[in-house]
Parts: C-alpha cells; sequence; structure tokens
C-alpha cells in the first residue's frame, strides 16, 4: 500500500532503523565482535542504544526466527490461548467489549517445563529448510522489571537456553544491555551470539528460561519475550542479501519527523522477494498509530498483514511465518516478533532500503530488526 505523501506524520515518534555497512562481495560476512568475551559476568547496560547492523552477508539462503512470550494474564490456559475470535477481551467503556491488553491484566509467568527450579520458560521451533545450515544465530530477550513487582536487573543479561533434545545452559549476554526506566516501566533488552549451538543443534524446538520479567498489573503493564533470529546458506535457494540490525529506544522518547538513513549497496532486481522482520516491546493491541514502512526510490509502502494492520503493526503478535510454540498464544500481550513480505516494496528493483518505525500512541522499544532480500545477479 502507497502512504501519501500527505500523511500527517509530523506529529508522530519516530525510530529510524539505520544500516551503515558496506557490502562485502562474494559472500563474505560482516558481524560485530562480541563484547563480553569469556566473562561469566552479564554485559554493562546503557540507557539508551541507537540502531546498529549486527550482521551482514551475501550470499544463497534466508533467514529464520523463532520466538515466544514469557509471561501472559493469570487466567485458564483456553483463554489467554485467544479463545473467542483470537481475542483475550476486557469491558470497555459503555461496557462493550475490546481486545485486552497486558496492563487490563494480572499477569503471570508462562512455565512450559518440568523443571521446578525455573519460574518461566517457553518454546519455539527454528524452522530451516532442508538442507539449510547456519552461519549466524542471535537470541534477543527482554522485558518489563517494574509491575506488581519490581525485578532486580542484576539478572537482565542471563537467561537459559536449551536446545531441541538438549539440557539447559547458562547464556550470558555478549553486548551491551539496553536499559531504560520511562513511561512507567523499567525495560531492558539483552542479546547474545548463539551460532555455534543452532549449527550444531539445527532445526527443531528451542527452550528460553529463566527471563528476567516482573508478573503482576500495573498501568504500563506485565511484558517479555524472546526472539532467536537465524540466517542460514542453502545452496538451492536464492542470492540473497541477508542483515540484521538491533538496538534498544524508547519510540515516544523520538519527535518530529527524522530524516530517513538508507541502506546502501543493496542491489535486488525488479521483481525481487524480500521480508523484513521486527522485534518491539509494549506494543498494544487496538491502539492505531504506529507502522513500519520500507521507502525504495521515493516510494514508500507500509508493512502489514492478516495479523498486523498496517496502522497497528505493534499489536502483541508472533507473526507469520509460524512454526511450532509453547504455549502458541494469539495475543502475546505487550511482546511482538513480525516477519512482513516486501515484495510490493521491491517490484520495480533498486539498490537502497529505508526502514521507519513510528509509534504515535504506545509507549514501545524497538529492540531488532532483519532483513532478507534477492540480490541482483
Amino acid at each position: 500500500m502507497r502512504i501519501s505523501p500527505g500523511l500527517p506524520l509530523r506529529r508522530a515518534m519516530v525510530s529510524v532503523f539505520a544500516l551503515a555497512a558496506i557490502w562485502t562481495p562474494g559472500g563474505t560476512s560482516t558481524a560485530a565482535p562480541p563484547v563480553g568475551g569469556e566473562s561469566k559476568e552479564p554485559a554493562q547496560e546503557a540507557v539508551r542504544l541507537p540502531f546498529a547492523q549486527r550482521y551482514r552477508v551475501l550470499q544463497h539462503g534466508g533467514i529464520v526466527r523463532a520466538a515466544n512470550a514469557s509471561i501472559s494474564c493469570r487466567a485458564t490456559l483456553a483463554t489467554c490461548a485467544g479463545i473467542r475470535g483470537g481475542e483475550i477481551l476486557a469491558t470497555g467503556t459503555g461496557g462493550g467489549s475490546r481486545a485486552a491488553v497486558n496492563g487490563d491484566l494480572d499477569m503471570f509467568y508462562v512455565d512450559v517445563d518440568s523443571d521446578p527450579n525455573t519460574y518461566n520458560s517457553s518454546r519455539a521451533e527454528v524452522r530451516m529448510p532442508k538442507g539449510g545450515r547456519a552461519t549466524y544465530a542471535r537470541l534477543y530477550w527482554g522485558g518489563n522489571l517494574k509491575v506488581g513487582e519490581q525485578k532486580p536487573p542484576k539478572d537482565n543479561g542471563r537467561v537459559l537456553i536449551a536446545e531441541p533434545g538438549g539440557q539447559y545452559k547458562e547464556l550470558l549476554a555478549d553486548t551491551v544491555v539496553g536499559h531504560r526506566v520511562a513511561h512507567g516501566a523499567d525495560a531492558y533488552q539483552a542479546s547474545a551470539d548463539v551460532t555455534k549451538l543452532v549449527r550444531e543443534s539445527g532445526s527443531g524446538l528451542y527452550t528460553v528460561a529463566q527471563l528476567n520479567v516482573a508478573m503482576g498489573k500495573s498501568a504500563a503493564g506485565a511484558w517479555g519475550g524472546w526472539t532467536l533470529v537465524v540466517a542460514y546458506e542453502n545452496a538451492a535457494e536464492p542470492l540473497r542479501h541477508l542483515a540484521v540490525w538491533d538496538g534498544f529506544d524508547a519510540l515516544r522518547d523520538r519527535t518530529g519527523d527524522a530524516p530517513l538513513v538508507r541502506l546502501a549497496e543493496l542491489p535486488f532486481p525488479a521483481g525481487a522477494n524480500g521480508r523484513a522482520g521486527l522485534v518491539a516491546y509494549d506494543g498494544d493491541r487496538g491502539s492505531a498509530g504506529d507502522s513500519l514502512t520500507v521507502s525504495v526510490a521515493g516510494r514508500t509502502t507500509a508493512l502489514g498483514d492478516a495479523a498486523n494492520p498496517l496502522d497497528d503493526v505493534l499489536n502483541s503478535t508472533i507473526g507469520k511465518p509460524v512454526p511450532e510454540r509453547v504455549p502458541a498464544y494469539t495475543n502475546t500481550l505487550g511482546y511482538d516478533s513480525d516477519v512482513f513480505e516486501l515484495d510490493t516494496a521491491l517490484r520495480r528493483g533498486g539498490d537502497q532500503l529505508a526502514f521507519r518505525l513510528v509509534s504515535q500512541r504506545d509507549a514501545a522499544w524497538a529492540g531488532a530488526l532483519f532483513v532478507a532480500v534477492d540480490a541482483r545477479q
């Protein structure tokens, strides 16, 4: 869908996703080096982390992701799984019903394992195509530490992860952790390189546990979850540009129509296929005014799908493609991990992209963006 130049975005709160890397020919990858090294303590924290390139490569293959929430409403499993038309409902003003948001509900940990030593855990499937081999994998996790309880931040950079059929392993953040107290929340995101684990373990259900997130009820609401982003190579697939950015930024802290920073040196043909994935926190379903757009050669396209309206992309969903998840809640109540098709935006071809995430109402945080686009041969 085209966005009219007259769309009143000037009053929007804007976050710009930028990539300042140079394309490396011949399939050579570039990745930000780990900061944590062999340290046994979580990485340092920063109030704001501007978006920057984490990984980029030109190769035959693509990007897949697994994701799940670590907290949900304290109610029956059937309600939280999304009955009644796929919505958790709350009573609105005038007695009607509306989609519930995390601030409406008493929130409690998701805990799917049988381990008495974990207080939260959830699973999701990495599904690479046959013949796919992981070339880079990164786990992102984050949440709100201040709800009905206040969680100390000392464990923000530490989780447990188990590969398919494996046992839990402690995982420490290997880069600076974003941590900001704002808009009634005590919000953070951490991440770590898990390439070796995913390369050796392959496809299947991964479990992430002990994510530092608070339970209870407050106006800001409880939220938290994790996303595992996996770039893979596969000789049977087209040559593609694969890239991952990350950072941590409160969208409402940005005002005005900030200039776009363009992703250059990205030649793709007319009719190219592509996908973009977004990880974000505390987006409320039914709160219009947030959008993700991509600009190509002066033409701007709003991204969305059946699960993500064009003006409500931060709507608590883990969208398609959706491999197996445990639990598989429809409304993830403040956690977004979505993948959007770029085909319409790419149909004329070009050599640069620019992404913009706008939040006009939600006190939301942006965490990661990843892109896979067919390359010009």
